[in-house]
């Protein structure tokens, strides 16, 4: 895509899912898994109320000490109270792993789900939204999320829970100190809602944020050559400054309602406990109270300070991770691309492009009106200066794109009709972006075609000769290529994408510049290794050098999205058009080196 294209204005970033959609997710997921959720609250309720026994043995310590009883009788709520600690420990180590070991499989399953969206969705809707915007998601969002369900989840229920339970154990002691304690309760409730309100947006705005600031240090970097050859470097520092500072200023935004937020939770801390401590004073004073019984509900009161502060604190963690939840369900919710249940069978390896237009923004057109036919078995070769449409063109033919008006036809079939699996088995796209898998060399062929035996490996590296430098590594096909394992040059990593091509063994090929990433030195063992790839196969090839150009069975050249000329090399040269004039150019200039398009 162009520079303009990349500008704000054509982002159109993937759906955020909103609350409701977000909790129906959730609500779908965790269904499965009821028995795992009702036994992991089980156990936490089961510790939650056994600790609520601590206060009122320390309340009875105090009765007997204030009762002058003797030291012995002390003994018992001592060992009752180590027993405490122990079953509390056990079933709380039990109700953490039990709810941890759900939301894991719950994340592990909304991660699968996003994955499988995002890597069915069209690229042009990719294109569109930025990669800044999906892998924001995929890495940030998904850390976020991630961190919640090992942390701030299970604390959360753990605090929730011995919020309800403590207030219940203090109505128990006495209604009068329920209700002295539910004096803080508007204070916190009023402060929950207005963080909640102002967290939302902030943290939503931040993610965005993030994602427009990883998509700006995508395009800087991943266009470094073409920043400094155009002398822009001063305007792409200037517009990864201010994505980074509006990120900083959101983060910084969100700090200072946190301090605000914490302000005021203290605040209905001494309010509640001012409260419970004049009621003990005034129940005691009037014989209705023990001493013990007014300190079991002074701890009772100010052992909430630790589980409230927790859950009202974890709503930042909470905010944070909702907001990047609703990215991922805004993904993982996309429908998928329908999938014709009978798909037409294509009638042979033809392609037919009729009245083709295209546009990547409205007024902006790539491609008019183009039509091109492809004979069963023919090689064509696409040229054209820069911004012509070639690649354009190149993807509508192998399905990536569904063009804007017209029809793209595989033997007769339109491949609206074919859908996208049928289309990717019958069509191959490679270009000169190829990425290699972290794992074997054996493994990063096997995905063409999985059940392939080693001979048939070995055949298809030899086919497009890459056999000699495979043996030669280390571990030969064992050897561990992609990231962090061993480095392939540029020319080898092309023809590690033609050895997949005969291995998938589609009756259409389109290559993209296929060869274009080699250098001269390798241009012409890339040309050869190529060739060998598409025999016998309907091919469309994006020619970078004109010799790939004359060594097909016609030449197709445009210009401005559009067909200006088509025939065979020798035709164009005698016609003294376009092409003629390029051939001339390249052939004054050939004196060593290849000269590219």
């Amino acid at each position: 895509m162009t520079d303009g294209q990349q500008n704000d204005t054509a982002r159109e970033l993937l759906p955020t899912a909103s609350g409701a959609e977000t909790r129906a997710a959730v609500a779908a997921l965790l269904r499965p898994r009821r028995a795992l959720a009702l036994a992991g609250f089980t156990a936490m309720v089961a510790a939650t109320a056994v600790g609520l026994l601590t206060q009122p043995l320390l309340g009875r310590i105090v009765d007997l000490a204030a009762d002058r009883r003797p030291p012995g009788m002390i003994t018992l709520p001592v060992v009752l109270l180590v027993a405490v600690a122990v079953v509390q420990g056990l079933t709380t180590g039990l109700g953490l792993s039990l709810i941890s070991r759900l939301g894991e499989s719950v994340l592990a399953q909304l991660r699968e789900r996003f994955v499988e969206r995002a890597l069915g969705l069209p690229l042009e809707r990719v294109e569109r939204a930025g990669s800044g915007d999906l892998t924001a998601r995929v890495t940030g969002d998904v850390s976020l999320i991630a961190d919640a369900v090992r942390n701030a989840l299970p604390e959360l229920a753990r605090s929730l829970l011995a919020i309800v339970l403590t207030l219940g154990a203090l109505a128990l002691l006495d209604w009068r100190f329920l209700l002295a304690a539910l004096i803080a309760v508007p204070v916190q409730l009023y402060t929950a809602r207005w963080y909640v309100r102002n967290a939302v947006p902030i943290y939503t705005e931040q993610r965005v944020a993030v994602g427009a600031q990883q998509q700006q240090l995508l395009d800087t970097i991943g266009g470094s050559a073409t920043v400094r050859a155009f002398r822009l470097e001063r305007e792409h520092t200037e517009r990864v400054t201010a994505r980074s500072w509006s990120a900083v200023e959101l983060t910084m935004r969100g700090v200072r309602l946190v301090l605000r937020f914490y302000s005021r939770l203290h605040v209905a801390e001494f309010i509640g406990l001012t409260a419970v401590l004049v009621t003990g004073f005034l129940l005691v004073r009037d014989g209705s109270a023990s001493i013990g019984t007014a300190t079991a509900a002074a701890l009772y009161f100010h052992s909430l300070f630790t589980p409230v502060n927790s859950a009202l604190a974890l709503l930042d963690d909470a905010q944070s991770a909702g907001a990047g939840l609703a990215r991922l369900v805004g993904v993982a919710g996309l429908p998928l691309p329908p999938q014709p249940e009978r798909p037409p069978v294509p009638r042979d390896a033809s392609v037919t492009v009729s009245g083709v237009g295209h546009a990547y923004r409205p007024g902006h057109q790539v491609l008019s009106d183009v039509h091109l036919d492809l004979r069963p078995g023919e090689r064509v070769a696409l040229v054209g200066a820069s911004g012509a449409g070639k690649t354009t063109l190149a993807k509508l033919v192998a399905g990536i794109h569904a063009p804007a008006s017209g029809t793209v036809r595989l033997g007769g079939v339109d491949l609206t009709e074919l859908g996208p699996a049928a289309t990717g088995r019958s069509v191959a796209l490679i270009t000169q972006e190829v990425h290699v898998f972290a794992g074997t060399l054996a493994d990063d062929l096997l995905l063409a075609r999985p059940g392939a035996s080693e001979p048939e490996l070995r055949d298809a590296l030899a086919q497009v000769d890459a056999l000699g430098w495979a043996d030669a590594l280390p571990d030969a096909l064992a050897t561990v290529v992609g990231d962090g394992g061993h480095r392939l040059s540029s020319a080898q990593t092309q023809q590690l994408a033609l050895a997949r091509l005969i291995l998938a063994d589609p009756p259409v090929a389109v290559l993209d510049e296929a060869t274009a990433e080699a250098g001269s030195a390798g241009a012409r063992v890339l040309e050869k290794a190529a060739d060998r790839a598409v025999d016998g196969r309907t091919a469309l090839v994006v020619a970078h050098r004109l010799t790939q150009a004359a060594s097909a069975d016609r030449i197709v050249v445009m210009d401005a999205g559009r067909v200006v000329e088509s025939g065979t090399h020798d035709e164009l040269r005698s016609a003294g058009g376009r092409y003629a004039a390029l051939w001339e150019a390249w052939s004054d200039t050939r004196g060593g080196k290849g000269h590219g398009l």
